[in-house]
């Protein structure tokens, strides 16, 4: 095994452990862990091949949570707010030095976390809307 092919192996394990850490803790935490997870995993399996057996069940998981998200307006208008919820917070956090943690590392993660959420929130309308069209050709075909 090379220098280089050691080093990838290094690097693809690495960032799929930290992907993998990364959203077990957004399970928990507001954020798109289950998505995270799955990226973690589709990483390692690349190069652990016992792993490829998590990676359908999670996929399943990320992919029915992604669009139950935008299943109805409520719930749409509910992660819209809560993405501004954490820009309005990280822009707080960043300028406000009487809180507690602040300063630009936090707000910027805040703020990172809203973007996420809204990039995350266009991908999974546009991938229930495009469904939700394609099941309505095959129903008039």
């Amino acid at each position: 095994m090379g220098l280089g092919k050691r080093m990838k192996r290094v690097l693809v394990v690495v960032a799929g452990a930290i992907l993998l850490v990364v959203g077990v803790l957004l399970l928990v935490l507001p954020g798109p862990g289950l998505l995270l997870v799955l990226a973690g995993l589709l990483l390692l399996a690349s190069e652990f091949p016992a792993l490829e057996r998590y990676v359908d069940p999670v996929r399943d998981r990320a992919m029915k949570a992604a669009e139950d998200s935008v299943s109805s307006p409520l719930r749409i208008a509910g992660s819209v707010l809560a993405g501004l919820a954490l820009l309005a917070a990280g822009i707080v956090w960043a300028t406000v030095k009487s809180l507690p943690f602040s300063g630009w590392s936090t707000g910027s993660s805040l703020i990172l976390s809203s973007v996420i959420l809204f990039a995350l929130l266009g991908w999974s309308y546009h991938r229930v809307k495009s469904r939700r069209e394609s099941g309505t050709k095959a129903a008039t075909d």
